[in-house]
């Protein structure tokens, strides 16, 4: 990681393990800046809908990261498509949306990763659920 400006991380399996390590290895290299996608749901933000266990991991790497001294934005897509459009909105950690059943495109997902990326200061130490819009 030395030299690098940011982490990005996309994963699955074991993450609270697995953020433990990047952040490890963020602060041994001093990058400061992680964009990380965990999912949809993590904080019960989906009305009507109980995921319970299925995201505990995801849930406890979150708070792993947000407990954290970087500049994280946490990722949390609805279900993905393949479709070839970028539409979407995005809410932030705690406030309500509409339509929680939606799709977005990762083509959506990437768009906003490179926001994130080239626009100084754009969702530092925030959430965002991504949904089509």
């Amino acid at each position: 990681m030395k030299g690098q400006d940011i982490v990005y991380a996309s994963l699955a399996g074991a993450l609270p393990q697995q953020v433990h390590t990047i952040i490890d290895a963020m602060h041994d290299a001093g990058v400061k800046r992680l964009i990380f996608v965990l999912s949809m749901g993590i904080y019960d933000e989906i009305p009507g809908e109980i995921f319970g266990s299925v995201l505990d991991t995801y849930r406890k790497a979150g708070e792993l990261i947000e407990a954290s001294d970087l500049d994280y934005t946490i990722i949390r897509p609805a279900w993905l498509n393949d479709r070839d459009e970028i539409r979407y909105g995005t809410t932030r950690k705690g406030e309500p949306f509409a339509n929680p059943g939606a799709v977005v495109s990762w083509l959506s997902v990437a768009d906003l990763i490179e926001k994130l990326v080239t626009i100084p200061g754009l969702g530092l130490r925030e959430g965002f659920r991504v949904h089509y819009a």
